[in-house]
C-alpha cells in the first residue's frame, strides 16, 4: 500500500450568521481546540449526511 498526500481543497465563501450562533461557535472550537471554520466544515458535513431522504431529494 503507497501513502499518497491528499491536498483538500478550499474557497472562501461568506456567510451571515446571528451573533448568538457565533458565540456558541467559537466558544465549542474554542474548547475542542479547532478552528471555528473547520467546526463549520463538519457540522455542514454531518447535517448534509444526516438529512432526511425526502428532504434531499427536493
Amino acid at each position: 500500500m503507497e501513502f499518497k498526500i491528499r491536498k483538500q481543497e478550499y474557497i472562501n465563501k461568506t456567510f451571515r450568521i446571528t451573533r448568538e450562533l457565533n458565540d456558541q461557535l467559537s466558544e465549542v472550537a474554542q474548547n475542542e481546540n479547532i478552528s471555528v471554520n473547520e467546526l463549520v466544515v463538519q457540522c455542514c458535513n454531518f447535517a448534509l449526511s444526516n438529512m432526511n431522504k425526502d428532504t434531499k431529494e427536493k
